[in-house]
C-alpha cells in the first residue's frame, strides 16, 4: 500500500544549540511536509515490490527497509513492480561502512538483455575512502557516467555511520542527485527514459562480509508538477553530457 504524505503542520525552527543530526532530521521533516510526496512503502510489507537477480533478503520493519548481504549470490535488487519516467525520488540510507550499495532508477530487466540482468542508472552509495556516493553509474551496461572525481568538492556530503538524505531528479534527459542537500551529480543522458526503481544489495566475495546490512527509510516519490518542486536553484555540480 502506498501512502500519500500531506501535511499543513508548521515546522518549528531548530534552535541554535541543536546537534547536526537534529538539524538534519528537522530539515528532512520540513521537506516531507512542503512537498506532496507519495510513499513507496507501507509500514509492514513489501507490497508493490519484487526481488530480481539474486537471493539476498529484504525486510520491512515499520517502514525501514533492510537489505542483508549474502555470500554466493549475484547483486540482488528489490524493484518496484511498475515503471517510472519523470520523477523526483527521495530516501534516507544508513549503510554498513564496509558495503557498497546503490539505488537504481529508470532501470530494466529484459529477457533479451543478458537473460534478464537488471541494468540502468544507479545512484551510488559508497562509504569507502573513494567516496563516490551520489555519482551515477550505469549498472551492467556502460559503467560510470558521472563519478565523483568530476565533482570532488561534494565527496564529503556522505557521512558514514549516520542516516544520509538522498534526492534524485530524473526529468527529461536531465539526471541530478543530492546528498544531504549537496548537489553531487548533474548529467544529461538520453539512453533510457523509463524503468523501475530498485534498492541494491551488492554481491560479496568474502564470508566476513555476510549478514551486513543496508537500511532505507522515507522512500518517496513525486511525479506531478515537477517543475514546481525541482531544485533548479540548488545546482552546484558541473554539468556533464554522456556520449
Amino acid at each position: 500500500m502506498r501512502n500519500i504524505i500531506y501535511s499543513s503542520v508548521l515546522i518549528l525552527l531548530v534552535s541554535a544549540c541543536a546537534s547536526p543530526n537534529d538539524k538534519q532530521a528537522a530539515r528532512t521533516k520540513e521537506i516531507m511536509v512542503a512537498e506532496p510526496w507519495i510513499s513507496l512503502f507501507d509500514s509492514a510489507s513489501l507490497s508493490g515490490w519484487k526481488i530480481l537477480n539474486g537471493t539476498a533478503t529484504y525486510n520491512n520493519d515499520n517502514g525501514v527497509i533492510t537489505g542483508i548481504t549474502q555470500l554466493g549470490t549475484p547483486n540482488t535488487f528489490l524493484t518496484t513492480e511498475r515503471d517510472y519516467s519523470d520523477f523526483i525520488l527521495a530516501f534516507d540510507v544508513l549503510v554498513d561502512s564496509t558495503i557498497n550499495s546503490g539505488v537504481q532508477f529508470r532501470s530494466n530487466s529484459l529477457p533479451d538483455y543478458r537473460e534478464g540482468t537488471v541494468h540502468g542508472y544507479q545512484c551510488e552509495i559508497d562509504p569507502s575512502p573513494r567516496a563516490w556516493s551520489g555519482g551515477i553509474y550505469d549498472e551492467s551496461r556502460r559503467g560510470w557516467l558521472y563519478d565523483m572525481d568530476n565533482n570532488p568538492q561534494a565527496k564529503p556530503a556522505f557521512k558514514n555511520g549516520q542516516w544520509n538524505a538522498y534526492r534524485i531528479e530524473a526529468i527529461g534527459d536531465t539526471l541530478r542527485t543530492w546528498i544531504n542537500h549537496i548537489n553531487t551529480a548533474n548529467l544529461i543522458d538520453r539512453v533510457t527514459g523509463s524503468g523501475f526503481i530498485a534498492l541494491q544489495v551488492h554481491s560479496i566475495s568474502d564470508s566476513a562480509q555476510a549478514d551486513r546490512k543496508i537500511h532505507w527509510r522515507n522512500v518517496r516519490i513525486l511525479e506531478n508538477n515537477l517543475q514546481d518542486y525541482r531544485w533548479s536553484d540548488k545546482i552546484t555540480a558541473p554539468l556533464l553530457t554522456s556520449e
